[in-house]
């Protein structure tokens, strides 16, 4: 047991030392691009921020050592989904309108939910890219669910149900594909709140058209 417990340790540090080095290199990369980075596969978990001076020698340390684990790669607070597809916009100036009202949209969001997990599909092409740098920013922990391409068409759908199997508090919805429309009907049918914000330039749509006609 004792060898087991000394060989568990030294790779206990060896991994916190690389995940340190790693989250340097990631917050060089935000500074430098604004944009968050992620591993191509896999999470990006953080056993340092789960353990504590509380684990001991012993069985326990090595059950706590699986508990790490599992809490490095579940973040603890309140889920909430974030969904938006590729946009492309005709001026640079449309463009960083659209990235203010996601900053500003999460933002708001946040002072009603102080623990906010993000929940995002982790699309490195499309608004989720901006959510992901929000989080970053803000030190507010994620959760990507990537598609499962062997399931072709499904792929989307599928995911819209593992996301909101996590009962988030909130759907966060800009403009996207049939695949989030599905996603916004099945959170209201669930009596999840949705955070609408597909109109133009990420606006909430129904206030966008009273305001264009009031113009």
């Amino acid at each position: 047991l004792e060898s087991e417990i000394a060989r568990a340790q030294a790779a206990e540090a060896a991994m916190l030392a690389l995940e340190g080095l790693r989250e340097t290199a990631a917050r060089l990369y935000l500074n430098e691009t604004g944009h968050s980075w992620r591993p191509a596969g896999g999470s990006r978990a953080n056993h340092g921020a789960a353990l504590t001076s509380a684990v001991v020698d012993g069985r326990d340390f090595l059950r706590a050592r699986v508990e790490s684990r599992r809490k490095a790669v579940m973040p603890e607070g309140t889920p909430v989904v974030f969904a938006g597809g590729r946009l492309s916009f005709p001026t640079d100036e449309e463009a960083k309108i659209f990235a203010g009202n996601v900053w500003d949209t999460l933002d708001k969001v946040r002072e009603h939910v102080a623990d906010l997990v993000l929940v995002h599909g982790g699309d490195t092409k499309g608004v989720d890219r901006l959510a992901a740098s929000w989080a970053e920013r803000r030190k507010v922990p994620q959760l990507t669910f990537s598609l499962d391409r062997r399931l072709g068409q499904r792929a989307g759908f599928r995911r819209n149900e593992q996301m909101l199997s996590l009962n988030p508090r909130y759907v966060v919805a800009f403009a996207g594909n049939g695949v989030l429309e599905r996603l916004v009907i099945q959170a209201k049918e669930k009596a999840i709140s949705v955070v609408d914000r597909r109109g133009p330039l990420g606006t909430h749509p129904k206030r966008w058209a009273l305001e264009a006609a009031a113009a």
